[in-house]
């Protein structure tokens, strides 16, 4: 199933919001840190509900912990990006692909660019900077989701 990644988050409103997403979708969550606030359930409980213990969350020290990690795990790294050259609904996803969204206030270093299996992004109206990372999140996890047949199937769901 592919996971979602979260480099250096700024927001917990917004990682809470993906924290979420990928509860309910049933999706592994790697957060990439230093984040900009103290990741805990305090502050991430307001937008993440009491979905928060449902979600599978690992944490990583730094970019570096993480690429060391991936590099163990295997996965293609398929970064969301306003740079990006393939739109998102026009990229064929793999079961074991990891999408990453970058810091809501600076996307991701060039050194994570370089990193990166693939860029994809998601087309916008002309002038428009960039969607929220927990709407951009959703939309692609989405779709790779759709591509690889890995949403929670009708008869496992809550009524």
């Amino acid at each position: 199933m592919p996971r979602l990644a979260i480099y250096q988050p700024d927001i917990p409103q917004n990682t809470g919001t993906m924290l979420r997403l990928s509860a309910c979708l049933g999706v592994p969550v790697e957060i990439i840190e230093p984040a900009a606030f103290d990741v805990s359930d305090r502050n991430l409980r307001r937008s993440g509900m009491d979905y928060l213990h449902h979600a599978t969350i690992a944490r990583h020290i730094s970019w570096r912990a993480f690429e060391g990690w991936r590099r163990e795990a295997g996965g293609r790294l398929i970064l969301a990006t306003t740079k990006g050259a393939i739109p998102y609904a026009g990229f064929a996803y793999r079961e074991d692909d990891i999408i990453l969204v970058g810091r809501e206030s600076a996307g991701v270093p060039d050194e994570v660019h370089q990193a990166a299996d693939a860029r994809v992004v998601v087309p916008m109206q002309a002038g428009m900077r960039s969607l929220n990372v927990a709407v951009t999140a959703a939309m692609i996890l989405g779709e790779a989701l759709r591509q690889t047949n890995a949403f929670p199937q009708v008869g496992t769901m809550n009524p």
